[in-house]
């Protein structure tokens, strides 16, 4: 059984994003410094997961029109 030369692709791109790092330090040099001299280590995991989380709502959209488009595209072809 042959793969297709574009599952593959999208295999290793799922391949790819797995074994890249989960953890992220995305807070700004302000946040860091107020954080770090408080010294709570929870409150700073706090607001860097909710850095993250707000990073991350953007992409997911913005994949998501691209993948309606994609598929609109493709229909139109295929008619």
């Amino acid at each position: 059984m042959l793969i297709s030369q574009k599952l593959k692709k999208i295999l290793l791109l799922l391949i790819t994003f797995c074994l890249l790092p989960i953890v992220s330090n995305a807070q700004c040099a302000m946040c860091r410094a107020s954080l770090e001299s408080t010294g709570d280590v929870s409150q700073a995991e706090a607001v860097n997961d909710g850095i993250v989380y707000l990073m991350v709502i953007p992409y997911i959209l913005v994949g998501l029109i691209g993948f309606a488009v994609y598929r609109m595209y493709q229909k139109k072809k295929s008619s």
